[in-house]
């Protein structure tokens, strides 16, 4: 079953704990954490000293997203605080090995992000230690980008790949993400559905309940 994952980067950052609680009543079990160094993209968030709290509530499955360059450093620092998953981008190192043997040293679960420019086959020989694959529907770093509708034909060359394999990663999709581009999604297959600003923290009428079912009445 598909699960809806909140970007709590989106949130009401002034009023984080009640978000949490309000996501949690929504039924949100996962939260995508996005860190983002000002090199890799231009942007800054989200630093341990504010996930962590978050992580100690465990009342969520935490996905860190590193957006870093030099990813070794922040598989470091993150895995202090001991979230679910740690997910880098490919395009960071020369050795995705290396980076995902770290991980799970840091018994943590390893995943790997793709930017929309970059060609899924690039990952494909690290598809058996993966636990987790998110697939950048937009460029990584800023919120309200209009998503790319060319990355469809990734997720359909991915999931080609791992259909066969006897330890099968997720798939997570991330970028714009709202019932219209979800049933795009939908059609070629995904376990998680980041949302942030398109379809779950708006002024659009409604709870978070509410928009909560309204993707998973798509995505499932």
């Amino acid at each position: 079953m598909s699960k809806v994952v909140a970007s709590i980067m989106c949130a009401d950052q002034l009023h984080l704990a009640e978000e949490l609680k309000k996501l949690y009543e929504a039924g949100i079990s996962w939260l995508h954490c996005d860190v983002m160094d000002g090199q890799f993209v231009n942007n800054l968030a989200m630093g341990p000293y504010v996930l962590e709290p978050i992580i100690q509530t465990k009342k969520f499955t935490i996905d860190i997203h590193l957006a870093c360059v030099d990813p070794e450093k922040y598989v470091t620092m993150f895995a202090k605080i001991k979230p679910d998953y740690i997910t880098f981008h490919v395009e960071t190192t020369d050795d995705p090995s290396k980076i995902i043997d770290q991980i799970h040293a840091s018994n943590c679960k390893a995943g790997i992000a793709v930017s929309p420019e970059t060609s899924v086959e690039s990952i494909f020989p690290y598809l058996d230690d993966l636990e987790l694959i998110l697939i950048m529907t937009v460029n990584p770093g800023f919120a309200g980008q209009s998503f790319q509708e060319h990355v469809l034909n990734k997720i359909a060359l991915l999931n080609q790949e791992i259909a066969n394999k006897p330890k099968r990663p997720l798939i997570e999709v991330d970028g714009n993400i709202h019932v219209e581009t979800a049933k795009a999604i939908s059609q070629f297959g995904a376990d998680l559905y980041v949302v942030g600003t398109s379809a779950l923290f708006n002024n659009e009428p409604g709870s978070y309940r509410e928009k909560v079912k309204a993707m998973e009445q798509v995505i499932n």
